[in-house]
């Protein structure tokens, strides 16, 4: 009887070191860091045994050819050796190796915590053995290399999150975490308004009726201002500046806003608004390469490449004007 409890404990024990090996190696440092950072305290528990990788490495293989070759030993003065090398690799192979690496694949962090006090004990009493091994293998591999995900493999990660039933990301979440990975790969010219739909105004024009209906019925809030040709923008005109004064006979240049600002059509989207962040301005005129107007690009506009979808409100006639762009372009080279 007391032959079957020892082969149990030792099968026990192989397959326990087996588990660990596979489950606590398994688990990065940086994905235990966040965890920790989060209140986890399963991860602050495997944390302090998994943080020196090596070392933990070397206890756990070290203990488990121990027991295993303790478990040969132990078969062989029971039995013909042919026989104890068969019995020992057949409960090695399926209790010792399969079912416990099945186990800990699945719940390493859960299971690494119960037990990292034992796995504590035992990086103590292999720690001459071990410690030679695991400085040679520090000061030849260095240290391990934190797990780093490109943008893309994030993307890739939210849009499995949220087709997980276990995962409380929604579609919606889905989305506005993948605009904002994405948005400053594009460049401001990618969502500006082009200047074929800008609604720009002279500055040197004399304000009466007609031109306040057409501003007022024409959708925007901020009209562009030029003297002399279109790209020479002086200002910026907007439709509140036209409401609550006496303002028919002035010129638009004399009720204008003349702070301007301008921005390289090249720029990036996460530069332009750090920008928009930095001036508390809401609008900025994009110029080309040649200081030609391109066209004006809003922090509305790249708040909608952010929450990847279009901010319409009620004064908007037309839901995506880079489209209305596009369709004009079309309709004059069929013309021409």
């Amino acid at each position: 009887m007391l032959k079957y409890l020892i082969i149990v404990i030792l099968i026990f024990f192989s397959a326990l070191f087996s588990g660990l090996t596979l489950g606590l190696m398994g688990l990065s440092v940086s994905e235990l860091k966040r965890k920790m950072s989060l209140g986890n305290k399963d991860a602050a528990k495997v944390y302090r045994i998994r943080r020196r990788g090596n070392l933990l490495l070397t206890t756990l293989l070290v203990g488990n050819v121990a027991i295993n070759s303790a478990l040969a030993i132990f078969l062989g003065s029971i039995t013909s050796g042919f026989a104890a090398g068969l019995i020992a690799t057949a409960l090695i192979v399926v209790f010792g190796e399969i079912a416990p690496q099945a186990i800990f694949s699945r719940f390493a962090l859960s299971l690494g915590a119960k037990t990292a006090w034992f796995v504590q004990i035992f990086i103590w009493l292999l720690y001459p053995v071990c410690w030679p091994i695991a400085w040679v293998l520090d000061k030849t591999l260095g240290e391990e290399m934190p797990t780093i995900y490109s943008k893309k493999e994030l993307m890739k990660i939210i849009e499995e999150h949220e087709s997980a039933r276990e995962s409380d990301i929604d579609a919606e979440e889905e989305k506005i975490v993948k605009g904002a990975l994405s948005f400053s790969d594009k460049k401001v010219r990618d969502v500006m308004t082009p200047r074929t739909v800008v609604y720009t105004v002279e500055s040197s024009r004399k304000i009466d009726s007609n031109l306040l209906d057409n501003l007022k019925n024409s959708g925007y809030s901020r009209f562009p201002v030029y003297r002399g040709k279109i790209d020479n923008i002086v200002g910026i005109l907007y439709l509140r500046q036209l409401l609550g004064e006496k303002i028919i006979g002035k010129t638009i240049g004399q009720v204008m806003d003349k702070k301007v600002l301008f921005i390289d059509e090249r720029k990036n989207l996460d530069d332009a608004f750090l920008a928009f962040l930095r001036t508390h301005h809401h609008l900025f005129i994009v110029h080309d390469e040649f200081n030609a107007l391109s066209g004006i690009v809003t922090l509305e506009d790249v708040l909608e490449e952010i929450i990847s979808d279009e901010i319409v409100d009620e004064t908007d006639l037309y839901r995506d004007l880079r489209k209305v762009a596009k369709q004009r372009r079309k309709k004059h080279s069929e013309v021409v």
